[in-house]
């Protein structure tokens, strides 16, 4: 990740119904937008979850109420060989693959396959053996942290680290896994209290509507973007609506590339833009009526006008009581 820049995430996640040609489309859309990564879901179904196990509320709204959470997660593997097709895909398209693994066996895949950066989801921030597997692979790690407290985020930290992963090379992603979060419980200050309060760098993973709480995120100094989308918001899946559609993906990521330009250095100076406008803008002092030679320059014969030409304003006290050193036309900018 370029230390200078927003690092965004173009969540395709399981939005591409388990089709990998849907798959390899939708990479061609993250690469489009100008996203710097496309990241996956990776896991087989029968470890993740019972044949018991219900599905979230958003779930049964957006696909078939009588098929389980397992059967719906069945259908949207993605096997071994997929995953090179998509890593060469993306290596095609010069966009960085990721993926997130579920359960320990994918994680072994992925780092078997030479990924560089792991994504933690929300809901394994209490797992302790998958915590540690990835912990010790010393890889970056991107932390997502819905459904938390700042305990949970801190004790996932401390096994990262007793694992063998630095602090600098993990990045907290503030979280709401409601599908889709409303606006009012995004919390987006919470990225800023973990920030401050764990010393470690954030970012914000997305799942409001639309972008404007992304690009929010972005100005409130998140390192990593990440949003879902999809190829089709009236797809039929779990995660389809709550999701951008590719111009609006572009959308988001135009914006945030311009708010890293707008943030600037943080040193408040006049810009080379703004440099033509000072004579245009600020004033000089100038003679209120005419002045004669050796008249005193007074409250009554100067005043403050258009353009900046002259004597700073500010060195008003400095000319009043002055002679005059020659005669001043009304309007006239004054000299001492």
């Amino acid at each position: 990740m370029d230390k200078g820049k927003i690092f965004i995430i173009a969540e395709a996640g399981v939005n591409h119904n388990g089709s990998l040609e849907t798959a390899k489309k939708m990479i061609d859309a993250a690469a489009s937008s100008g996203a710097d990564a496309v990241k996956f879901q990776t896991f087989r179904a029968e470890n993740i979850a019972t044949s018991e196990a219900p599905k979230a509320e958003y779930q049964k709204k957006n696909t078939k109420r009588e098929v389980s959470q397992l059967e719906m997660l069945k259908k949207l593997e993605l096997d071994r060989s997929a995953h090179k097709e998509l890593i060469k895909h993306c290596k095609e398209k010069g966009i960085i693959f990721l993926s997130t693994p579920f359960d320990l066996d994918s994680v072994g895949m992925l780092n078997e396959l030479g990924l560089e950066m792991f994504k933690v989801p929300s809901g394994e921030i209490t797992n302790l053996p998958y915590l540690r597997k990835i912990g010790g692979l010393s890889k970056k790690i991107i932390l997502s942290t819905g459904m938390s407290e700042l305990f949970d985020i801190e004790n996932a930290l401390n096994v990262f680290i007793e694992t063998g992963t630095p602090k600098e090379n993990i990045t907290v992603l503030h979280c709401n896994t409601a599908y889709p979060t409303p606006p009012e419980d995004a919390n987006l200050t919470a990225m800023v209290t973990v920030r401050d309060a764990l010393g470690v760098k954030v970012g914000y993973s997305d799942h409001t509507l639309g972008i404007e709480t992304a690009i929010a995120a972005a100005a409130l100094g998140a390192k990593i973007i990440e949003k879902h989308f999809t190829l089709d918001n009236n797809m039929e899946g779990p995660d389809h609506v709550a999701s951008l559609e590719p111009g609006q993906l572009k959308a988001m990521v135009d914006a945030i590339r311009n708010i890293e330009k707008a943030m600037g250095g943080g040193i408040k100076k006049r810009t080379p833009s703004e440099e033509k406008n000072m004579p245009v803008v600020r004033k000089s002092l100038v003679a209120s009526k005419f002045i004669k030679k050796g008249d005193l320059f007074t409250e009554e014969n100067i005043t403050v006008k258009r353009p900046a030409t002259g004597i700073d304003p500010m060195k008003w006290d400095n000319v009043m009581n002055s002679p005059a050193k020659r005669d001043f036309k009304q309007d006239e900018v004054i000299e001492i």
